[in-house]
């Protein structure tokens, strides 16, 4: 037996692009009325709750995280987005909203982030 009043519930950490992502895809999509979402601030009790909530699902505890559908967590941004994609019939190639800042803000930041590994890398070689 399924449950039919199950909302989805999707874990979200303020300031942080892959959060920001899926949060962009779901109300484009129109999709933000049919999901709960829990938001905190990193550092609080908050966050504390959520992790303990979380951690006996997933193998490791990262943000965005969802619970799909009851019992099925995931912890991927592409795949929260997948899902509902399909749930909605939309294809995110074609939201502008969420493309512009998947190809604009969301690229550059993974591109700085990914020197800035390197450059630490690098420096704690030599």
């Amino acid at each position: 037996m399924t449950d039919h009043t199950f909302k989805p519930i999707v874990y979200l950490k303020e300031n942080c692009p892959f959060c920001l992502k899926v949060r962009l895809f779901l109300l484009e999509s129109g999709l933000a009325s049919e999901v709960e979402t829990r938001d905190f601030v990193p550092g609080t009790d908050q966050e504390e709750k959520i992790r303990a909530e979380l951690s006996p699902h997933v193998e490791k505890v990262s943000f965005p995280s969802a619970q799909l559908e009851a019992g099925r967590y995931v912890g991927e941004s592409d795949d929260i987005i997948a899902f509902f994609a399909a749930k909605a019939g939309r294809d995110p190639a074609g939201m502008t909203v969420y493309r512009n800042y998947v190809d604009g803000v969301f690229a550059t930041s993974m591109k700085l982030w990914k020197e800035n590994m390197e450059l630490k890398k690098a420096a704690s070689v030599a």
